[in-house]
């Protein structure tokens, strides 16, 4: 039965995207009965960053594990990749009729479930934000303003020429900051390497242009927030998260103590119980 239901999944989707003429933005893996929850990684990472979750929470609810075109072997998509994700995301749950599912995205899935939040119609029981906030680009760069970062800039350029042993080096140096958990940075550093080389770049862009800072005004749905405190203390993290969570009307927030940016590997037992918590609520 459940091997018939997740065919029915695929062509469903499949269906939808050729009704539509779009590229096809993502691939689905769906396992489980119950519940519907869409599971969005963030950026690089396939749909397996969510495995040990998915072991605990498919008993009892249906769960729709993402990869991102571009990313863990998915053909890649042309730009503007990001926009292409989120109509993706929305012509799928049409598609399925999956009536106010949970979203629970990481870093740019989180950031996504809040741009699925903010549409006129959307429809969720609750988006569960992981170590993600509505503009990393005003994070990141001093003076951030949204329509300064373009596709074709000095920085992109140089990514696009950087040879392989020099991108590896970056990826590690990425990876090494990201988490605690010391045996899960190959895996980031593999997720990073093997990415669509233009996917990283031009939709890293998109993300640093989205900025929700001011739209979240409108998510009526509840958001739960799960947040990283490590490298810079849990001080400024509740400093940043207040700055950038400011008009969001209601949400609630804790916060992982120690843990990086990939939460569900440092505190994989703290991260599980919070998940447990959101869903019942």
């Amino acid at each position: 039965m459940n091997v018939i239901k997740k065919m029915s999944t695929l062509i469903l989707l499949s269906l939808a995207l050729i009704a539509s003429g779009q590229e096809k933005p993502f691939e689905v893996e769906v396992k489980g009965q119950g519940e519907h929850l869409l599971l969005l990684p963030g950026f690089t990472c396939t749909g397996g960053v969510w495995d040990d979750l998915v072991t605990e929470l498919s008993k009892t609810y249906t769960c729709h594990v993402f990869t991102f075109a571009g990313f863990g072997g998915v053909p890649p998509i042309a730009k503007p990749w990001l926009p292409k994700i989120k109509d993706g995301l929305i012509n799928y749950i049409a598609a399925n009729k999956l009536d106010a599912p949970v979203v629970i995205g990481h870093s740019l899935g989180g950031t996504l479930g809040l741009w699925l939040g903010t549409e006129e119609q959307s429809s969720y029981k609750r988006i569960i934000v992981v170590d993600a906030l509505p503009s990393a680009g005003a994070l990141m760069i001093p003076n951030y303003k949204s329509e300064n970062i373009i596709y074709d800039s000095p920085y992109n350029k140089q990514l696009l020429e950087m040879n392989a042993e020099k991108f590896a080096a970056m990826a590690n140096q990425t990876a090494s900051f990201m988490t605690l958990t010391t045996e899960k940075i190959p895996q980031l550093v593999d997720w990073i390497v093997h990415a669509d080389r233009e996917t990283y770049v031009y939709g890293y862009t998109d993300l640093l242009k989205l900025d929700l800072r001011e739209t979240i005004g409108s998510i009526t749905t509840p958001v739960t927030i799960l947040a990283a405190t490590h490298p810079y203390g849990l001080e400024t993290a509740k400093k940043n998260y207040t700055k950038q969570y400011k008009n969001l009307k209601s949400y609630d927030i804790a916060f992982a103590e120690g843990a990086a940016h990939f939460i569900m590997y440092d505190k994989k037992e703290w991260f599980l119980e919070q998940v447990k918590k959101a869903l019942k609520n």
